[in-house]
């Protein structure tokens, strides 16, 4: 899902973070960060939940499903 990986992007670079730092934060490689931000691996439910918990939006918003990131 490409509103995934653009959501994931806007919200990194919106924070001033880079993908490395993100990654780390987060407990993923940065190269399986990569997957998630270029669109070619869709986060596990678990890893959306820690992404919103991260960015302090809701899981809705990475979705696409609301422009509302709270």
């Amino acid at each position: 899902m490409k509103i995934i990986a653009e959501r994931l992007k806007l919200l990194r670079q919106q924070h001033g973070k880079s993908q490395a730092t993100v990654s780390s934060d987060l407990g993923f490689s940065e190269s399986n960060y990569q997957l998630y931000e270029y669109g070619k691996r869709i986060p596990a439910a678990k890893n959306l939940i820690q992404f919103a918990d991260y960015y302090n939006v809701t899981t809705d918003y990475i979705l696409g499903r609301t422009d509302k990131q709270n």
